[in-house]
Order: structure tokens, then C-alpha cells, then sequence
């Protein structure tokens, strides 16, 4: 059966140890001498170890309480932070993050689940939106964090990645293989026109099979074989796959996933937020 250490018996232990003696500690705990030398006693019974040498005139620690010390230091500082985060108004909140869609997989997710776990009382509004609006609404202050995907950064601007975009189409698909080439784009992704434009250079027939404002009409089209789409090298959709085209389609551009970060909100979370940002996509 498990047993638990008594965290404010260790709390009285640290302490004792750090003040060199019971009376010292209790005035520091705002406790009586017999309450501290109590919960003392009854760490030592329920771990069967002696912890302090009582012999002498002062209070030494044995070599199991010496053991101990820096397990209870590391258990008060994991208590003291656990009561911190989930208690302290200073980490109540909200942070607005914009993020293009097609950059939202495979990183974001593991961001806002890592940020809810370190900061339970905050709230993450994540806004997925096309780069141009995106950049519309941090210009307004509208949005605390924005990711971009360009080609260039603008003032103030990070660059968390610079990835090639690939050519991606249904599972098996042969739809890259028609001539005119039917390409799948909403009309305000920022990759349309360059691959226009590499396709125009080949001299590659192409239409726009797809052209819609929604993602997920996209999405259903590349699925069905119908057209073929462009996505940032990394970011492929589980239900679509990176096209082995040998060399039948055009090498396509570099582009960079940017990161936009508004000064003085958010804290030590919103710099907590930023980092965790950073990391994920330096993975990819």
C-alpha cells in the first residue's frame, strides 16, 4: 500500500535544518517549539529513520536526514509552484493566437496542450485564418501572437522556419498526372500564385479545378482525386500524402513560417507561449 510523506512535517524538517536548530524554526513557521519537535517525531516514525542527531548542544542531521534534505527541497519547490499556478491571478487570462491553417498541423496542437498543462487558468483563443487577414488583425491589435507563411518577414517579424512547399493530392492519386494540371487553392492562399507561377515556367498546362473560400472543401476535393495542392514541407494532412511526381511537376518555392509577437501582454506565460511556439516548429 502506498505511503505519503507529510508535506508540511517536511516543510517543518527543511526548516529546521536551514535555521540550525527547533526554536529558530518555529519563530519562522509562526508555530510552538513542541509543535514543530512534534511534527519532527512523527516524520522520523513514519519513515523508521532518525533524522536529526540530538545529542550535542544544537540540532545536526544525521546521514539519512542530510538523504532526505534535497528530496524535501525539490518536494517544497514542486508543492510551492503546483499552489503558485493554479491559485495566483497572475496567471489568469487570455491570449489570442493567429495561425494560417495550413501551418495549424502538426504543431499547434501539442503547443496549446503543453500551455494548458502549464497554465491551466489561461485560455488560448486560437484563430485560423488566411496570412494576409491574420497580419490585418495583429497590425489592429487584435491578435497577441500571430504565425504568417511568406516569403519575406516584414519589422519585427521572427523566423521560426524556412521550408520548401511540396506538392501533395490524394493517397495513390492520379490526379497529378492530367494535363491541364487541376490545381485545388483557396483564393487568398498565399501559395496560389507561386505555383502558378513555377507551373507557367515549366510549361505545364494548368486550371484551377478548386477555387473556394473554405479549407475543407480543399481538403474533400484532394481526397477525391480531383486536383492536386501545394502545403509547407512537414505540414502534410494525414489523410493526403506528398506526391512522388520524379520530376514530372516543378520544384516549388521556399517559404517562411513567421512569428509576430505583440510587446508587454501575457507575462511570463505569453514568453512561456513563445517558446513553446519556437520548439515545436524547430522540430518540424
Amino acid at each position: 500500500m502506498p505511503r505519503n510523506l507529510d508535506l508540511t512535517a517536511l516543510r517543518s524538517f527543511v526548516t529546521v535544518a536551514d535555521a540550525g536548530g527547533v526554536t529558530r524554526a518555529a519563530g519562522l513557521l509562526h508555530l510552538t517549539q513542541s509543535a514543530v519537535s512534534m511534527q519532527l517525531k512523527r516524520l522520523e516514525d513514519n519513515l523508521g529513520r532518525p533524522l536529526l542527531d540530538r545529542s550535542g548542544r544544537g540540532v545536526s542531521l544525521t546521514a539519512d536526514g542530510e538523504q532526505l534534505l534535497g528530496y524535501a527541497r525539490r518536494m517544497m519547490r514542486l508543492n510551492d509552484e503546483v499552489y503558485s499556478r493554479l491559485t495566483d491571478h497572475a496567471y489568469e487570462g487570455e491570449i489570442v493566437l493567429g495561425v494560417p491553417s495550413d501551418v495549424v498541423y502538426p504543431a499547434i496542437p501539442s503547443v496549446l496542450k503543453q500551455f494548458h498543462a502549464e497554465y491551466p487558468r489561461m485560455r488560448v483563443q486560437l484563430i485560423s485564418s488566411y496570412t494576409s487577414r491574420l497580419k490585418s488583425m495583429f497590425a489592429r491589435g487584435e491578435c497577441d501572437i500571430t504565425l504568417t507563411t511568406e516569403e519575406e518577414k516584414d519589422a519585427g517579424a521572427e523566423t521560426l522556419a524556412e521550408l520548401p512547399l511540396v506538392w501533395v493530392g490524394a493517397p495513390n492519386g492520379q490526379a497529378w498526372r492530367t494535363r491541364p494540371l487541376r490545381l485545388a487553392f483557396e483564393r487568398n492562399c498565399i501559395f496560389r500564385k507561386g505555383v502558378q507561377k513555377a507551373l507557367n515556367a515549366a510549361n505545364i498546362q494548368w486550371e484551377m479545378g478548386v477555387d473556394g473560400d473554405s479549407t475543407r472543401t480543399i481538403e474533400a476535393s484532394l481526397s477525391a482525386d480531383l486536383a492536386v495542392h501545394a502545403v509547407i514541407d512537414g505540414t502534410v494532412q494525414p489523410f493526403l500524402e506528398q506526391i512522388d511526381h520524379g520530376g514530372a511537376l516543378p520544384d516549388l518555392a521556399m517559404t517562411r513560417v513567421n512569428m509576430y509577437a505583440a510587446n508587454n501582454t501575457g507575462g511570463q506565460a505569453m514568453q512561456d507561449l513563445l517558446s513553446m511556439i519556437r520548439r515545436a516548429f524547430a522540430a518540424l
